[in-house]
């Protein structure tokens, strides 16, 4: 190997150390949309899913792109490649960079309003939980009172609620039976009444909204 390529190996391997190093400053990106910006706070806690996105949105990968699916109460999906210039109708969802990211599911990361988390596909062809290279949601949910979220451990569709856990999905709301599921790798700090407009949108049977929601441009900001 040459002394320039040396140097360019060097440098790559920094860079990727430095992205994925705890406490990277580069942690907040925001993503504008046709309906508004929304600004997330990505967790050092999940260091390949944030590495991930930062690399992405640098690239300027989610320009353009679409949020393909989108269910009030539920949440709100983007990052399908396929969705940019898709035409009226159009199938959405299975598109991604190629590649997978090994689950860095948290149990102290959970599903509250605002909660951004990888798509995957399911258990039955994906047992390790791996998450899409691209695709992301973020939570809308609902409030649940605490008879309800009893009612999920009783039924054995989630451990016990911390009292932060309850405090979130009795106040704000959110999604619990995605908890341990899914790999949540951020949440929105500015901008949910957005995520409330996007979800609130004319869906068709395919539950992708009949006027396009675009993401205008996503960039890492301060």
């Amino acid at each position: 190997m040459n002394k320039k390529n040396s140097l360019l190996v060097l440098l790559t391997i920094t860079t990727l150390l430095f992205m994925n190093a705890p406490g990277n400053s580069q942690s907040t990106v925001t993503i504008q949309t046709t309906a508004g910006n929304i600004k997330i706070k990505l967790y050092d806690e999940t260091p390949k899913h944030k590495a991930n996105f930062l690399k992405l949105v640098e690239q300027g990968y989610y320009n353009g792109l679409l949020f393909h699916r989108v269910i009030a109460a539920f949440m709100i999906q983007t990052g399908d490649p396929n969705s940019r210039d898709a035409r009226p109708g159009q199938s959405l969802g299975n598109g991604g960079p190629n590649y997978t990211i090994p689950a860095e599911i948290n149990s102290a990361l959970f599903h509250k309003k605002g909660a951004v988390a990888a798509a995957r596909r399911s258990d039955e062809v994906n047992p390790l939980k791996e998450s899409s290279g691209s695709q992301f949601y973020i939570v809308q949910g609902r409030v649940y009172n605490t008879a309800q979220l009893n009612s999920f451990v009783e039924s054995n569709k989630h451990v016990p609620f911390t009292p932060e856990e309850i405090n979130a999905y009795t106040t704000i709301g959110g999604v619990p039976h995605l908890d341990n599921a899914y790999t949540v790798f951020g949440e929105v700090i500015e901008g949910l009444e957005i995520i409330d407009a996007i979800a609130a949108v004319k869906t068709d049977q395919r539950n992708r909204p009949v006027t396009d929601v675009k993401i205008i441009k996503a960039f890492i900001s301060e």
